[in-house]
């Protein structure tokens, strides 16, 4: 990403929020200042890991967490004479994500090669895209949660390219190689300010000797690279979840940041507010998770603040720095190498990338409802923001939530019932929404059922307990489980609760649940049990009849006690009204 590109038109510039960094930091006085005299300059280039089912270049699989070189061929291990086949798929997969994208395509681009030294880069250089990449000049809309002050943003992408990855240095302390296959190679010399540096550590591994692991060298990447719009840590973290969750919705990658699937380098740098030209700008890398995001760029930008007001500002150089997260701190990693120091030139042993417009717009028709869309339409139903943004996190609930609503359920219901109960159970278990056995049928039928009064919602403490308990027994479910289920569901949802928690762990049907409940929806015996308690508590009648018409509550819970919670509430309410409406 160089200096000198402009900010994009298009992002708007909403009031710019005091920068947050952690309570670990001593810099208070700094980011005061930051504040107030100058203004962040921050860009992201994101490596994507494509879930194809081979590798790049070669018919190698790839499987996260594999032993140590088992997934390698003489091509991605780069021995004499090998020949890289490009994979179709790759090709596909960056088109999804550069339309999504909103970019310009490239019919035609070809392949670079990027030339440098690391011992996990068996080739001596990584095959990738340099001048002709095949997506450009795109754009991301997001939503700031409400917590980080809410408003919509669009940030530019400078480009998004295809390339693929290297492999992955294992550091041993006890100078013990635990695998056998890995290829052990002693570095005892090994320094990463003076040599080729420490990616995938933020340590000093001076003294540590290295095993390499090539299982991931030749994986598939997308490296897309934004305009330096954002302003804040918060902004870069919610960029970098936005696109995790468009390659999610997309299907091109799984996006797990704690597998390597989805990693962030992030570039700083600040400038007096007013001035046009950019600062020196900072790479910061080792950045596993959106938090860090935030943190790491929040810490940086106080450190080259506080060396502007100390008249240090020549110490700020384009290096690559690491985020510790112990210290809560970034550190010098190596000095940044320049475009020159890659001595790019075209892949020789790869064609050129033609696509004809045909194959381009049955790629733009093959692409679901994207992040962006799908906000937008739970908005236009009516729903809050807070509401919005949970269900549209993640495309397995947006999807349960959909399939609900389409059963004709109501909306705000719906979310409600998602967003409070079953995330509550679904946090609890540890499970997804696709591993709970409820379905957007039988939750819309539960809704319907609630609605049109068919089932009760208050039941005793002990009778949760104990079924709870059974429950557990029948189905194997840990204590801690049972525990919170009876605790939870006594809050107020009774028997809902209970259908609810066998739906979500069990499966079944709403209908089948209540029938073997076997709650009371004859009107003649509700009917005795109202008479029976009017009579029991004549005072409270006419208190009622006297204008205190709260008191329906009481005479509604009484009855509820009688029945031991069985009794139909709809049919309870409307027969309990016309006794204490009737005339004396």
């Amino acid at each position: 990403m160089k200096s000198t590109q402009a900010q994009t038109a298009t992002q708007e510039k909403p009031t710019r929020p005091q920068v947050k960094v952690s309570p670990r930091s001593s810099n208070t006085k700094a980011i005061d200042k930051t504040s107030k005299d100058y203004e962040a300059i921050i860009g992201i280039e994101t490596h994507v890991q494509l879930s194809t089912l081979t590798k790049a270049f070669c018919s190698c699989p790839y499987s996260y967490g594999s032993p140590p070189n088992t997934s390698v061929c003489p091509v991605c291990m780069g021995l004499p004479g090998a020949l890289p086949v490009l994979n179709s798929k790759v090709i596909e997969f960056a088109l999804k994500v550069g339309l999504a994208l909103n970019c310009k395509l490239s019919l035609n681009s070809k392949f670079d090669r990027k030339q440098y030294f690391y011992p996990d880069l068996p080739k001596g250089y990584q095959i990738s895209q340099f001048d002709i990449p095949i997506a450009t000049g795109g754009y991301i809309d997001l939503d700031i949660p409400l917590e980080f002050g809410g408003g919509h943003r669009k940030f530019g992408i400078t480009r998004v390219h295809m390339e693929e990855d290297a492999g992955k240095l294992l550091h041993s302390e006890s100078g013990i190689v635990e695998d056998p296959r890995s290829l052990f190679l002693l570095f005892r010399t090994y320094k990463p300010d003076k040599h080729f540096g420490n990616r995938n550590s933020g340590g000093d591994r001076e003294k540590e000797p290295l095993s390499v692991d090539l299982n991931r060298a030749g994986v598939p990447l997308l490296e897309i690279v934004s305009e330096p719009d954002m302003r804040t840590g918060i902004e870069a973290a919610e960029y970098a979840a936005e696109l995790q969750r468009l390659v999610r919705y997309l299907g091109v990658s799984n996006g797990n940041m704690q597998e390597g699937s989805l990693r962030c380098d992030v570039n700083v740098s600040i400038r007096p507010i007013g001035q046009s030209e950019f600062g020196t700008k900072v790479e910061i890398k080792n950045l596993n998770s959106f938090s860090s995001v935030s943190r790491a760029i929040d810490f940086e930008i106080s450190r080259q603040a506080l060396l502007h007001s100390q008249g240090r500002d020549d110490e700020i150089v384009q290096e690559t720095r690491l985020w510790e997260e112990g210290a809560q701190k970034t550190v010098t990693m190596r000095k940044k190498e320049g475009l020159a120091d890659y001595r790019y030139f075209p892949e020789p042993d790869l064609p050129g990338v033609s696509l004809t417009q045909e194959f381009v717009d049955n790629i733009r028709n093959s692409l679901p409802e994207l992040p962006e869309m799908k906000r937008r339409r739970y908005e236009n139903m009516g729903l809050s923001m807070q509401d919005v943004l949970f269900l549209a996190n993640d495309i397995n609930v947006a999807e349960f939530f959909d399939a609900t609503i389409a059963k004709g359920s109501d909306v705000k219901l719906a979310a409600n019932w998602i967003m409070g109960d079953i995330a509550a159970y679904m946090k609890n278990e540890k499970l997804t929404i696709n591993e709970i056995k409820l379905t957007p049928q039988e939750l819309s039928e539960l809704i319907a059922s609630i609605k049109g009064g068919t089932i009760s919602g208050k039941i005793g403490k002990e009778r949760i307990m104990a079924y709870c308990m059974r429950y557990r027994k029948m189905i194997g479910l840990p204590k801690i489980s049972v525990l919170y289920s009876g605790s939870y569901f006594m809050s107020g949802w009774g028997v809902v609760g209970l259908i609810l928690f066998e739906l979500l762990a069990k499966g079944g049907t709403v209908k089948g649940i209540i029938e073997e409940k076997d709650l009371i929806a004859d009107p003649l015996e509700i009917e005795k049990m109202v008479d029976k308690v009017l009579s029991e508590n004549p005072k409270q009648l006419e208190q009622y009849r006297g204008g205190k018409t709260k008191l329906q509550g009481f005479f509604a819970g009484q009855v509820m006690k009688i029945s031991k919670g069985k009794a139909n509430p709809g049919l309870l309410n409307k027969i309990l009204l016309e006794k204490l409406n009737a005339k004396s």
